[in-house]
């Protein structure tokens, strides 16, 4: 069976630790694949609050996600502490990429690697626009290479 392989930035902007919760654990006792994406959007939602934005707006426009990629790489369990650090890079005209590093911070065993995908979104139009320039100025996102 071949696996995906989720390469990461080298440098990652925001880190905080968020604990296992009991509704985090499925019957097979450890953290459940679907609570990993539920502990990623807690963590995007503080990485925006750190610069003042909200999913709602940021700068200007709203987000939306259109795709996500999660490895999952070792468990965890219910008490254990999550460290996970969020960066945005691949910036494009409507978009860019978040990545997240989940590690136990215990045992230093890191859990998950995970992308999504972001568009910025006009709600009120229901319709995808460009990235607002105060986003752009504020995160410093580089640019995807075009080819």
């Amino acid at each position: 069976m071949s696996r995906l392989e989720l390469e990461l930035p080298d440098h990652f902007l925001f880190r905080t630790e968020i604990p296992v919760r009991i509704s985090d654990i499925n019957y097979g006792n450890h953290l459940g694949n679907d609570a990993v994406l539920s502990l990623m959007h807690e963590a995007r939602l503080q990485f925006l609050g750190q610069y003042g934005f909200r999913e709602s707006d940021i700068g200007g426009a709203g987000i939306i996600m259109v795709d996500s990629i999660i490895t999952y790489l070792s468990q965890a369990f219910y008490g254990d502490l999550l460290a996970i650090d969020v960066t945005a890079s691949d910036l494009n005209k409507y978009g860019f990429d978040l990545f997240y590093r989940i590690t136990n911070v215990q045992t230093g065993k890191e859990v998950a690697r995970a992308n999504t995908g972001m568009l910025c979104f006009d709600y009120a139009k229901g319709r995808v626009v460009s990235v607002p320039q105060a986003f752009k100025d504020t995160l410093l996102i580089p640019a995807k290479p075009q080819g």
